[in-house]
Protein backbone atom coordinates (compact mmCIF):
# COMPACT_ATOMS: atom_id res chain seq x y z
CA UNK A 1 0.00 0.00 0.00
CA UNK A 2 1.20 3.49 -1.08
CA UNK A 3 1.31 6.41 1.61
CA UNK A 4 -2.21 7.32 0.99
CA UNK A 5 -4.01 4.19 1.32
CA UNK A 6 -6.74 4.96 3.66
CA UNK A 7 -9.94 3.60 5.17
CA UNK A 8 -13.27 3.40 3.45
CA UNK A 9 -16.60 3.49 5.76
CA UNK A 10 -20.08 2.75 3.66
CA UNK A 11 -22.88 3.24 6.11
CA UNK A 12 -26.54 2.98 4.97
CA UNK A 13 -29.49 1.15 5.30
CA UNK A 14 -30.27 -2.44 4.90
CA UNK A 15 -30.52 -3.38 0.75
CA UNK A 16 -29.14 0.07 -0.33
CA UNK A 17 -26.59 -1.75 -2.65
CA UNK A 18 -24.08 -0.71 -0.31
CA UNK A 19 -21.63 -4.17 -0.78
CA UNK A 20 -22.11 -3.74 -4.54
CA UNK A 21 -20.39 -0.59 -4.58
CA UNK A 22 -18.02 -1.20 -1.65
CA UNK A 23 -16.97 -4.56 -3.57
CA UNK A 24 -16.67 -2.69 -6.52
CA UNK A 25 -14.77 -0.12 -5.43
CA UNK A 26 -12.22 -1.89 -3.49
CA UNK A 27 -11.79 -4.16 -6.47
CA UNK A 28 -10.98 -1.14 -9.06
CA UNK A 29 -8.36 0.71 -6.44
CA UNK A 30 -6.52 -2.84 -4.71
CA UNK A 31 -7.93 -2.52 -1.59
CA UNK A 32 -9.55 -5.34 0.74
CA UNK A 33 -13.01 -5.41 1.27
CA UNK A 34 -15.22 -6.35 4.14
CA UNK A 35 -18.34 -6.70 5.05
CA UNK A 36 -19.28 -6.31 8.09
CA UNK A 37 -23.17 -7.46 8.05
CA UNK A 38 -22.31 -10.31 6.77
CA UNK A 39 -20.21 -10.77 10.43
CA UNK A 40 -23.45 -10.47 12.24
CA UNK A 41 -25.45 -12.79 9.90
CA UNK A 42 -22.83 -15.46 10.24
CA UNK A 43 -23.24 -14.90 14.33
CA UNK A 44 -27.69 -14.78 14.00
CA UNK A 45 -26.72 -17.94 11.43
CA UNK A 46 -25.30 -20.04 14.49
CA UNK A 47 -27.48 -18.79 16.81
CA UNK A 48 -31.10 -20.05 14.51
CA UNK A 49 -28.94 -23.25 13.54
CA UNK A 50 -28.11 -23.78 17.30
CA UNK A 51 -32.14 -23.30 18.98
CA UNK A 52 -30.26 -19.88 20.92
CA UNK A 53 -33.30 -17.96 19.44
CA UNK A 54 -36.67 -18.65 20.34
CA UNK A 55 -40.23 -16.68 19.81
CA UNK A 56 -37.90 -13.91 18.89
CA UNK A 57 -35.63 -13.82 21.96
CA UNK A 58 -32.33 -14.56 21.60
CA UNK A 59 -30.51 -17.08 24.80
CA UNK A 60 -27.82 -14.42 25.58
CA UNK A 61 -26.54 -16.41 28.35
CA UNK A 62 -25.56 -19.15 25.48
CA UNK A 63 -24.71 -16.80 23.29
CA UNK A 64 -21.84 -15.32 25.05
CA UNK A 65 -20.77 -18.69 25.88
CA UNK A 66 -20.53 -19.83 22.42
CA UNK A 67 -18.81 -16.38 21.16
CA UNK A 68 -15.18 -17.92 21.72
CA UNK A 69 -16.56 -21.21 19.79
CA UNK A 70 -17.61 -18.45 16.48
CA UNK A 71 -15.06 -17.63 13.97
CA UNK A 72 -16.18 -15.78 10.96
CA UNK A 73 -13.45 -15.69 8.13
CA UNK A 74 -14.10 -14.36 4.00
CA UNK A 75 -12.55 -16.20 0.93
CA UNK A 76 -12.57 -15.96 -2.33
CA UNK A 77 -14.50 -17.98 -4.59
CA UNK A 78 -11.89 -18.90 -7.24
CA UNK A 79 -14.45 -20.02 -9.73
CA UNK A 80 -16.94 -16.98 -9.28
CA UNK A 81 -14.16 -14.11 -7.96
CA UNK A 82 -16.07 -13.31 -5.72
CA UNK A 83 -15.65 -13.15 -1.50
CA UNK A 84 -17.89 -15.46 0.17
CA UNK A 85 -18.37 -15.73 4.35
CA UNK A 86 -17.67 -18.79 6.00
CA UNK A 87 -18.83 -19.85 9.54
CA UNK A 88 -16.20 -22.17 11.39
CA UNK A 89 -14.72 -23.48 8.24
CA UNK A 90 -17.80 -23.74 6.51
CA UNK A 91 -19.14 -21.45 3.57
CA UNK A 92 -22.69 -20.04 4.27
CA UNK A 93 -22.73 -17.02 1.93
CA UNK A 94 -25.99 -18.23 0.54
CA UNK A 95 -27.36 -19.14 4.24
CA UNK A 96 -27.07 -15.99 5.57
CA UNK A 97 -28.94 -14.45 3.08
CA UNK A 98 -31.85 -15.65 3.45
CA UNK A 99 -34.88 -14.15 4.86
CA UNK A 100 -34.51 -16.68 8.16
CA UNK A 101 -31.60 -15.13 8.76
CA UNK A 102 -33.06 -11.51 7.78
CA UNK A 103 -36.01 -11.64 9.95
CA UNK A 104 -33.54 -12.17 13.58
CA UNK A 105 -30.14 -10.42 12.60
CA UNK A 106 -31.74 -6.84 13.99
CA UNK A 107 -32.22 -8.94 17.27
CA UNK A 108 -28.40 -10.36 17.66
CA UNK A 109 -26.58 -7.14 16.08
CA UNK A 110 -28.20 -5.30 19.16
CA UNK A 111 -26.50 -7.38 21.86
CA UNK A 112 -23.47 -5.66 23.17
CA UNK A 113 -21.23 -8.47 23.20
CA UNK A 114 -21.86 -9.63 20.10
CA UNK A 115 -20.85 -5.64 18.87
CA UNK A 116 -18.20 -5.26 21.07
CA UNK A 117 -16.65 -8.87 19.79
CA UNK A 118 -17.48 -8.10 16.04
CA UNK A 119 -15.98 -4.11 16.11
CA UNK A 120 -12.98 -5.63 17.95
CA UNK A 121 -12.53 -8.11 14.51
CA UNK A 122 -13.27 -4.99 12.22
CA UNK A 123 -10.77 -2.82 13.92
CA UNK A 124 -7.76 -5.49 13.77
CA UNK A 125 -8.83 -5.54 9.68
CA UNK A 126 -8.26 -1.39 9.19
CA UNK A 127 -5.04 -1.60 11.31
CA UNK A 128 -3.20 -1.14 7.94
CA UNK A 129 -5.94 0.78 6.10
CA UNK A 130 -6.12 -0.21 2.40
CA UNK A 131 -9.98 -1.38 3.40
CA UNK A 132 -13.17 -0.83 1.95
CA UNK A 133 -15.97 -2.02 4.88
CA UNK A 134 -19.42 -1.33 5.10
CA UNK A 135 -22.23 -1.94 7.67
CA UNK A 136 -24.36 0.15 10.15
CA UNK A 137 -21.69 1.79 12.41
CA UNK A 138 -18.28 1.70 10.68
CA UNK A 139 -18.08 5.23 10.31
CA UNK A 140 -19.37 6.23 13.47
CA UNK A 141 -17.99 3.30 15.70
CA UNK A 142 -15.83 1.02 14.27
CA UNK A 143 -13.56 3.76 12.71
CA UNK A 144 -14.79 7.18 13.42
CA UNK A 145 -11.53 8.80 11.78
CA UNK A 146 -11.86 7.46 8.22
CA UNK A 147 -10.73 9.45 5.34
CA UNK A 148 -13.95 8.91 3.31
CA UNK A 149 -17.14 8.22 4.55
CA UNK A 150 -20.53 7.42 2.64
CA UNK A 151 -24.02 7.10 3.94
CA UNK A 152 -26.70 5.02 1.81
CA UNK A 153 -29.88 5.38 1.29
CA UNK A 154 -33.11 4.74 -0.69
CA UNK A 155 -36.84 3.92 -0.56
CA UNK A 156 -38.27 1.03 1.17
CA UNK A 157 -39.95 -0.55 -1.87
CA UNK A 158 -36.93 0.18 -4.34
CA UNK A 159 -34.81 -1.94 -1.45
CA UNK A 160 -37.33 -4.23 -1.36
CA UNK A 161 -36.81 -5.07 -5.25
CA UNK A 162 -33.53 -5.03 -4.92
CA UNK A 163 -33.62 -7.45 -2.63
CA UNK A 164 -36.29 -9.87 -4.15
CA UNK A 165 -34.01 -9.84 -7.23
CA UNK A 166 -31.05 -11.23 -5.73
CA UNK A 167 -33.25 -13.84 -4.06
CA UNK A 168 -35.31 -14.38 -7.39
CA UNK A 169 -31.50 -15.16 -9.31
CA UNK A 170 -30.32 -17.52 -6.40
CA UNK A 171 -33.57 -19.51 -7.25
CA UNK A 172 -35.05 -18.42 -4.08
CA UNK A 173 -39.43 -17.53 -3.69
CA UNK A 174 -39.05 -13.93 -2.88
CA UNK A 175 -42.33 -12.20 -1.98
CA UNK A 176 -41.80 -8.12 -2.10
CA UNK A 177 -44.28 -7.09 0.36
CA UNK A 178 -43.17 -8.96 3.05
CA UNK A 179 -39.45 -7.97 2.03
CA UNK A 180 -40.25 -4.37 3.03
CA UNK A 181 -42.32 -4.87 5.92
CA UNK A 182 -39.25 -6.85 7.47
CA UNK A 183 -36.77 -4.07 5.86
CA UNK A 184 -39.30 -1.54 7.36
CA UNK A 185 -38.95 -3.53 10.94
CA UNK A 186 -35.09 -3.53 10.36
CA UNK A 187 -34.64 0.04 10.24
CA UNK A 188 -36.47 0.60 12.79
CA UNK A 189 -34.49 -1.39 15.15
CA UNK A 190 -31.06 -0.55 13.37
CA UNK A 191 -31.91 3.78 14.19
CA UNK A 192 -33.35 2.69 17.73
CA UNK A 193 -31.06 0.50 19.44
CA UNK A 194 -29.00 1.13 22.39
CA UNK A 195 -25.52 0.29 20.89
CA UNK A 196 -24.65 2.26 17.84
CA UNK A 197 -27.55 3.10 16.57
CA UNK A 198 -27.62 3.87 12.52
CA UNK A 199 -27.42 7.13 11.53
CA UNK A 200 -24.97 9.69 9.26
CA UNK A 201 -21.70 10.42 10.75
CA UNK A 202 -21.50 14.54 10.51
CA UNK A 203 -18.63 14.26 7.98
CA UNK A 204 -20.35 11.16 6.04
CA UNK A 205 -21.07 12.36 2.13
CA UNK A 206 -25.28 11.05 1.80
CA UNK A 207 -26.08 9.20 -1.38
CA UNK A 208 -29.82 8.31 -2.52
CA UNK A 209 -29.42 5.63 -4.78
CA UNK A 210 -33.07 5.29 -5.31
CA UNK A 211 -32.97 6.19 -9.22
CA UNK A 212 -29.10 5.34 -9.93
CA UNK A 213 -28.12 2.07 -11.63
CA UNK A 214 -25.20 -0.13 -10.34
CA UNK A 215 -22.92 1.35 -12.99
CA UNK A 216 -24.18 5.30 -12.11
CA UNK A 217 -23.40 4.16 -8.05
CA UNK A 218 -19.86 2.60 -8.77
CA UNK A 219 -19.16 5.89 -10.64
CA UNK A 220 -20.01 8.12 -8.21
CA UNK A 221 -18.13 6.74 -5.77
CA UNK A 222 -15.06 6.21 -7.08
CA UNK A 223 -14.88 9.69 -7.91
CA UNK A 224 -15.87 10.53 -4.07
CA UNK A 225 -12.38 8.16 -3.47
CA UNK A 226 -10.16 9.94 -6.40
CA UNK A 227 -11.76 13.47 -4.55
CA UNK A 228 -10.57 11.99 -1.15
CA UNK A 229 -7.21 10.96 -2.57
CA UNK A 230 -6.23 14.10 -3.98
CA UNK A 231 -6.89 16.09 -1.00
CA UNK A 232 -4.32 14.04 0.97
Amino acid sequence: MDNKSIIIAIDGFSSCGKSTMAKDLARRIGYIYVDSGAMYRAVTLYCLDNRLINDGVVDTQRLASAMGEIVISFANNPTSGKQETYLNGVCVEQEIRNMRVSNSVSLVSQIDFVREALVAQQRRLGEAKGIVMDGRDIGTAVFPDAELKIFVTASARTRAERRAAEMQAAGENADIDAIERNIAMRDEMDMTRKISPLRKAHDAIELDNSRMTIDEQNAWLLARYEETIARL
